[in-house]
């Protein structure tokens, strides 16, 4: 079922202009906008993924990343097709990288109404629902729905974002997202316009402060280290001092380590050296909460209390234990630890 978007105006001749994420597609009748999931039907904006579900699984919430946000629990992960960034190292290039729109989805995807959403999570043993694995900003009249009836039965709600968004959605939203995962995938205008095929990375920037300032949700940074393209000192510190200045230094910083794909299928693994000066970057930076990803067993996966550097949740792949934490409270030394649990 095609739903009518939300944000767009009507323009000249039947024109639309989508106002949803920054790309504001001028679309004439018959186009598809970037997202290649919202189309200008007899001059009127359409989603054409509403309900269209391309991938459903009862996941850990470490998974997202989320790591201070009820940890060891476990979350209904919900992903369509379609994005508003066309990344060229997509670890989910088969759902993301999909126009819908123009016939190339030959996939036929599960549908799930929004009212029977709580219902699917309760049953899959879930205390919440993230919308992930493609960019959930352009599926979001289901996602908004879907999290105004999640709030009021008590569950959580994640996006697991790029932060493309504007303003607008993201405040008509924002009242019902407990948490945002949001990959900052570079800090310079250089980098996401190569990688992402943007001008300007500072929406995505705006976008998270705004998560975090005006609707008090649980923020957590993603950044993927892709070798050569933005494991430079001046990338990293960038990122590294914008979350500490404008996040709060509580904020967790998820380090991942980049394989080889798409594009940049001729680039090597990121080296786990790389990924560990970045850490220390983002540390000497005066972030308080630094984790390196997609290295299992690595020691950095851990939580540790910022204050006495006692071990307070073990992570040893999705398995989480907590150790050393009493509610919100280093066991030695008393420190008050920002986590939701």
């Amino acid at each position: 079922m095609n739903k009518e978007a939300l944000f767009y105006k009507k323009l000249a001749n039947d024109t639309v202009q989508c106002l949803l994420c920054p790309w504001d597609c001028q679309l004439t009748v018959g186009k598809v906008g970037n997202c290649g999931v919202r189309q200008n039907i007899d001059g009127n904006l359409y989603s054409l993924i509403y309900g269209k579900i391309s991938s459903i699984a009862a996941d850990p919430i470490e998974k997202k990343p989320l790591f201070h946000f009820y940890p060891g629990s476990k979350v209904l992960s919900l992903g369509t097709y379609g994005c508003n960034l066309p990344c060229g190292h997509c670890q989910n290039w088969q759902i993301a990288h999909v126009n819908y729109g123009l016939g190339s989805c030959v996939l036929s995807p599960e549908s799930i109404a929004p009212d029977k959403l709580v219902e699917t999570v309760k049953k899959a043993g879930c205390q919440g629902i993230a919308w992930t694995y493609n960019e959930p900003t352009i599926w979001f009249e289901y996602a908004l729905e879907g999290a105004k009836l999640a709030k009021e039965a008590g569950l959580y709600t994640v996006f697991v974002t790029n932060g493309y968004i504007n303003p607008e959605p993201l405040d008509m939203i924002g009242p019902y997202l407990d948490a945002y995962s949001v990959d900052v995938k570079g800090f310079s205008n250089e980098f996401y316009s190569k990688v992402a095929k943007i001008k300007d990375f500072q929406p995505i920037l705006r976008a998270t402060e705004r998560a975090k300032q005006k609707w008090n949700m649980h923020v957590e940074v993603t950044t993927l280290i892709i070798p050569t393209l933005n494991d430079d000192e001046k990338q990293l510190k960038g990122i590294a001092t914008w979350m500490v200045e404008k996040l709060g230094a509580e904020t967790p910083w998820h380090i991942s380590r980049f394989m080889p794909c798409l594009d940049y299928k001729h680039l090597s693994p990121t080296p786990v050296e790389t990924l560990e000066k970045a850490r220390q970057i983002g540390l000497d930076v005066g972030l308080e909460y630094v984790y390196i990803g997609n290295v299992p067993g690595h020691q950095a996966e851990n939580t540790y209390c910022h204050k006495c550097k006692n071990l307070l949740i073990e992570r040893v792949g999705y398995q989480t234990i907590i150790k050393g934490l009493v509610e919100i409270k280093c066991q030695v030394c008393g420190q008050t630890i920002k986590i939701r649990v």
